[in-house]
């Protein structure tokens, strides 16, 4: 958030010097787009795409050879290849030196093989004048690594053949996973995982590889050793001094047999990537991975915003694969098609092949260890089974961080937030929890309260508690640089923040506060320190019941470059920020997860919302996409940035309904809230210089309509709760492309305007002003449909127009699911954790329905030891049956947890589509048998 950079400077200096905020209105919005590098702007990127190119001229004058022995060989014209001398295979590790041919700086190559079949390739200097930066697998995978699973080196096996006059290498799975493998062709070097014995995925296929490995700096009057940018570059007023000199690598990655792939977020774009090179319907530039405050970000552009995941996926009817780039550094990567660019045909030229699609890709990251895992699917599960094994999946959150969250910067003072509260209450519409922006604090200085607004903290939260309402308040990265403030004195005495350039004392930096200081989260002890400053001794004015919205943690610093900070800062150890930038925010959410899991005994839950991330920040809480805009583009561009983070493991997400900044018409607003009760994360969020616009502002039918979705949101939560667990177990999206239910339809593969929630719920959401204009559903396969208001069946194959009037919402339900609600509405999701459940069970054409419902305590970590109730539901031959998961295992907590439940039960069967009436139902239940009666409801074919 929130101003542009301007205008934040003047904002913290005035704020600094005491001057009101009400004197710092905004101008006209939108993104400065100087303030933000291109990629001729950044040396390393503007280097190796200038390479690439060489690379496809090069290549195109080679002459050009059939393949050998069934092997279509690359014909790139690249330098580099394996020295044949160096390759083995030592347990589950193949090891390779790779030279280029004029440079003699041998690099050292690793293949691990895990047993799941995911291949992980490693590349740096085999001696290294300087280490390079490897710490972010510390961070990013599982257990720091140590959870990882690696093939018995009795199920794979190493053979090589001569092919062509080179030595072409291939390792395979022997045993469970005998049709993936590995390809090694070692002059010029490249690599292709196999399915079946058909590269699917290749590595330097077109001779994009290029490392820049590290060298002593030359001497001033050595102009034959000056490279573009390479040991000093500026941007605008800074100067990058790079004193470590060139670092990046590049590589292109080529996914045979694939139109589409999708991922790499967050960026403001379509949910199929489109291509960045030479294509009039694509982009001009490359897709940009460094964390920034982006004001007011453009739509449909690859700049970067505020979270960065390396994990792109390839899909088309036959699999499914992806690719995890594990680098931290800036890292842009440029998308071409075989058939659809000039760039791309230039690529067949040089040895592509033209016969089926192919997406290919280019790679470039600034620094640190070129570490990329190759997933070999085949089918959307098992690619997410893969990638949780080696990021974790999402944890199941805190209950009522599903619900409704109302924001605003600023809900003025104490008397505001309980006023919200209450008419809250008189309009009759649920919600979990109010937020608390900035103002909150004693002049920006996080952990404490300003006491002229919020004079007693404690009694307004308990008063919110008394119907089960939490409270949210925002805590940013930076310190405001006082001595008498207790953070800042602890910080500075512990040594805890990042140093200036010549490490003589502490960055300061301007954020909101003024000058401000960053933890040194790579420092022993800083992360714990952070954390406990949450802990209920010393956040004073905090309860149980207060969460935390972790913002502005890209870094975002006002006087910085990009609006973060410089690259050659140092961190603990010497690790320069360039290094680690787009795991910073993460770190820092960690300290926060810590802090608040510690905070009481026994640990509950944390509910974190966070604004940067990256790969393994699912782990830690929630995101969002951002200070978007109140306009219809904002809305209909929401669906594919949440879908992309989905796709990339970020599942908790959502965009700040009815837009960050400037001021919804009514029927936007409305439509709104009617889309972000479908997305994971559900927060009404506006900026202070935006109108009030909470639901009952603008009166009826207004009103009417947004509270229906709100409960409607409610009324969904055991649904939602029994996705998080999915996603918890299993790594899948929750929010879901078309594809990922409907893999075989290749018509479904660039649909991102309608999507689906988990398995069973189709959402077709109405984003366009003009409500005459019609809404075209095509419902998939060959299956039962059912509209979840009227029930109304739509038999697909179909196509159907519908005009949807501003109360109505298109959303489906897909015949053969059960679906579990709870129909009562109450105050807040935690004044309905004893409340009886409805299971609604959809026909599929086959007379059959399954489903799944999840409930633990919704707070505890108790649900890690069986404290749980899952149920596996299936309808067949008109017969109900519920059975425990495979995952239910008795304990002495799990026993505890079934006697607090025993009151619940479900009240009520609703079966839709039946095709004859039932009316009479038996119940068996522990032993037990009962009659009842039941209502018939059947489906009209519309």
């Amino acid at each position: 958030m929130k101003l542009n950079p301007p205008f934040r400077i003047r904002c913290a200096a005035l704020l600094y010097a005491g001057i009101t905020a009400t004197l710092l209105i905004q101008g006209a919005l939108a993104v400065k787009r100087e303030d933000f590098k291109t990629c001729e702007q950044a040396a390393f990127c503007r280097r190796h795409r200038a390479f690439a190119d060489e690379m496809v001229q090069s290549s195109q004058a080679l002459p050009k050879t059939n393949s050998s022995n069934g092997i279509a060989m690359s014909q790139s014209a690249s330098l580099y290849s394996i020295t044949n001398s160096t390759v083995h295979l030592d347990g589950h590790t193949l090891v390779a030196t790779v030279l280029h041919g004029t440079e003699k700086v041998p690099l050292k190559l690793e293949l691990v093989f895990l047993a799941n079949g995911i291949v992980r390739m490693r590349i740096q200097e085999e001696a290294p004048l300087l280490s390079r930066f490897d710490e972010t697998q510390k961070h990013v995978l599982r257990d720091e690594g140590a959870a990882l699973e690696y093939a018995s080196p009795n199920d794979i096996e190493h053979t090589f053949e001569s092919v062509d006059g080179t030595t072409v290498h291939t390792v395979r799975y022997k045993n469970k996973d005998s049709n993936f493998g590995v390809r090694i062709v070692e002059n010029p070097w490249s690599l292709a995982y196999l399915h079946d014995r058909k590269p699917v995925i290749e590595l330097n296929h077109n001779g994009f590889f290029r490392f820049e490995h590290l060298r002593p700096k030359p001497s001033a009057d050595d102009e034959s050793a000056k490279v573009d940018g390479e040991w000093e570059e500026s941007f605008r007023s800074w100067k990058d001094t790079k004193p470590r000199g060139p670092e990046s690598f590049g590589m292109d990655i080529r996914f045979n047999g694939f139109e589409h792939v999708y991922g790499i977020p967050e960026h403001s774009a379509s949910l199929s990537l489109k291509t960045t090179r030479d294509d009039k319907e694509g982009y001009s530039e490359p897709y940009r991975m460094w964390n920034l405050d982006v004001f007011e970000y453009e739509l449909d552009n690859p700049m970067a915003l505020y979270g960065s995941v390396p994990f792109m996926v390839a899909h088309n009817s036959e699999s499914t694969v992806g690719v995890f780039w594990m680098n931290a550094a800036e890292t842009w990567v440029d998308v071409t098609r075989d058939k659809s660019n000039v760039f791309s045909s230039l690529l067949r030229l040089a040895g592509g092949s033209s016969k089926e699609h192919t997406v290919n890709t280019h790679w470039i990251s600034e620094s640190g260890i070129l570490d990329v895992f190759l997933l070999p699917g085949k089918s959307v599960a098992d690619l997410y089974k893969q990638y949780a094994t080696l990021v974790e999946p999402t944890r199941l959150p805190r209950d009522f961080s599903l619900g409704y969250h109302q924001c605003r910067w600023n809900y003025i003072d104490q008397d505001d937030v309980l006023a919200v509260n209450e008419k809250m209450h008189e309009h009759d519409i649920p919600y979990d929890s109010i937020w608390l922006d900035i103002e909150y604090t004693d002049g920006k200085r996080y952990y404490t309260w300003d006491a002229s607004k919020f004079p007693d903290p404690v009694s307004m939260q308990k008063q919110l508690s008394h119907d089960g309402h939490k409270l949210v308040t925002v805590i940013d990265p930076h310190i405001k640089h006082d001595p008498a403030y207790r953070v800042w004195k602890e910080g500075d005495e512990m040594g805890y923040f990042i140093k200036n350039k010549d490490g003589t004392g502490n960055l300061q930096g301007w954020c909101w506060p003024g000058e401000s200081g960053w933890v040194d989260y790579l420092k022993p002890g800083a992360m714990g320190w952070t954390g406990r400053q949450y802990h209920l001794d010393k956040f004073n004015g905090s309860t149980s019941d207060l969460f935390i919205w972790n913002d502005m943690n890209e870094p975002s610093i006002f006087n910085g470059p990009e609006i973060t900070m410089e690259k050659d800062i140092k961190h603990h150890g010497g690790w320069e920020h360039r290094d680690l930038h787009n795991i910073y925010g993460m770190l820092y959410n960690r300290a926060t997860y810590d802090g608040l899991r510690t905070r009481e005994s026994p640990s509950k839950r944390p509910f974190i919302l966070s604004r940067s991330y990256y790969a393994g920040s699912q782990r830690y809480g929630a995101i969002w996409t951002g200070d978007n805009a109140a306009n219809w583009e904002s809305l209909r561009v929401s669906v594919p940035m949440v879908l992309s983070n989905n796709i990339a493991g970020m599942h908790f997400a959502g965009a700040d309904v009815g837009g960050f900044f400037g001021n919804p018409e009514k029927e936007l607003l409305v439509r709104w809230y009617q889309l972000g009760i479908w997305h994971p994360f559900f927060r009404a969020h506006a900026h202070i210089d935006t109108k009030r616009r909470e639901p009952w502002v603008f009166g009826e039918p207004y009103l009417s309509i947004m509270r229906e979705a709100v409960r409607e949101r409610y009324r969904m939560l055991p649904y939602w709760y029994t996705l998080f667990r999915e996603a918890s177990l299993t790594g899948m999206p929750i929010v879901r492309p078309m594809w990922v239910e409907f893999p075989n339809q290749a018509d479904l593969f660039a649909e991102q305007s309608v999507f689906m929630v988990g398995p069973s719920i189709m959402v077709v959401p109405a984003m366009d002003p003009d409500m005459s204009k019609p809404l075209g559903v095509s419902f998939p396969l060959h299956e039962n449909w059912y509209d979840i208001h009227t029930h109304s069946l739509y038999p697909a194959p179909l196509k159907r127009q519908f005009t949807v009037d501003l109360e109505q919402t298109l959303v489906f339900a897909r015949g053969g699911s059960i679906i579990p609600t709870r129909e009562r509405q109450r105050r807040s999701s935690v004044l309905m954790k004893h409340d009886p459940f409805t299971l609604y069970i959809y026909m599929g054409r086959n007379g059959t329905a399954a489903g799944k419902l999840y409930v633990d305590d919704g707070e505890s970590f108790n649900y890690e030891k069986g404290a749980f109730i899952e149920r596996e539901l299936s309808f067949v031959d008109a017969k109900l049956t519920s059975r425990a998961s495979l995952q239910t295992e008795e304990s002495p907590l799990q026993k505890a947890f079934l006697e607090n439940m025993n009151t619940v039960r479900v009240e009520r069967i609703v079966i839709v589509g039946l095709r004859s009436p039932i009316a009479k139902a038996t119940v068996l239940e522990n032993g037990r048998v009962r009659d009842v009666e039941l209502e018939y409801r059947g489906s009209g074919v519309d």
